[in-house]
């Protein structure tokens, strides 16, 4: 069951740092643990829920997102439209642990939705980590096998213009890249490894028919909606649009 909590409070103006009560440290499910620690303790049960939350982005996180380049002026959205979902997943050794998407606040609902799916169905998740933990580099979250939603890239990135960019809206997703590589059309090579280039069943992989497409396509989201294979990749539209019908296909 999603339960999607809403904590009112982001005030402060597009660019700015604000004031702010809210936190950003996850507020975890029944002894869920934070990104990047260690798993539960073997003396607390695991958590049995995805207990996903919504949240405003706080005051300190936005802060961050800015001074790391995923956001600057002439970005499509604001703070104000952009939401934190705190959500368990399991990992790669079948532990539970805290993750956290930054997304727009109108597809914040359906990523909740999905991720409970595939928390309850136990897919794993090698890591989610909003990009400010790589310093908005798209290709360093890439290589750290970590899954995330929101970021207005540089110039520098692939798929950088921001007005119809889908990630830029944050109303896109990379889950697990190391298992679900994409083919950069710059070096014509895969990132960020070919390891996983080839579409076989396994831990963690994306195949089409399989739960993870069938999740999000259940939600009307489109699977690498890009000319070049994008195995990771899930948005909502090119040029980005909120979440709609069922796409065909």
């Amino acid at each position: 069951m999603v339960t999607a909590l809403l904590v009112a409070g982001c005030t402060a103006g597009e660019g700015s740092s604000g004031s702010s009560t809210s936190t950003d440290r996850p507020t975890p499910g029944r002894n869920a643990s934070a990104p990047g620690s260690q798993s539960p303790s073997a003396t607390s049960p695991a958590p049995t829920e995805a207990a996903a939350a919504i949240r405003t982005v706080p005051a300190a996180q936005w802060r961050r997102m800015v001074a790391a380049g995923m956001w600057r002026r002439g970005c499509p959205v604001t703070r104000e439209q952009l939401r934190r979902v705190e959500i368990n997943y399991v990992d790669f050794s079948g532990e539970v642990q805290r993750g956290v998407l930054v997304a727009n606040a109108d597809v914040a609902p359906s990523l909740a939705r999905i991720f409970t799916r595939l928390f309850d169905a136990r897919f794993p998740i090698r890591r989610m980590q909003s990009v400010e933990a790589y310093d908005g580099d798209s290709d360093a979250s890439l290589r750290a096998d970590n899954t995330a939603a929101f970021n207005c890239r540089r110039r520098s990135q692939i798929n950088a213009p921001p007005k119809k960019s889908p990630h830029a809206h944050g109303r896109a997703i990379d889950v697990n890249p190391l298992e679900n590589p994409w083919k950069d059309p710059r070096c014509r090579c895969w990132s960020p490894s070919d390891r996983y280039k080839a579409r076989r069943p396994g831990q963690g992989i994306i195949v089409k028919g399989g739960l993870v497409w069938r999740a999000f396509r259940d939600e009307g989201w489109i699977w690498q909606n890009i000319e070049v294979p994008d195995y990771m990749h899930f948005d909502t539209g090119y040029p980005s649009t909120p979440v709609r019908g069922q796409p065909e296909g």
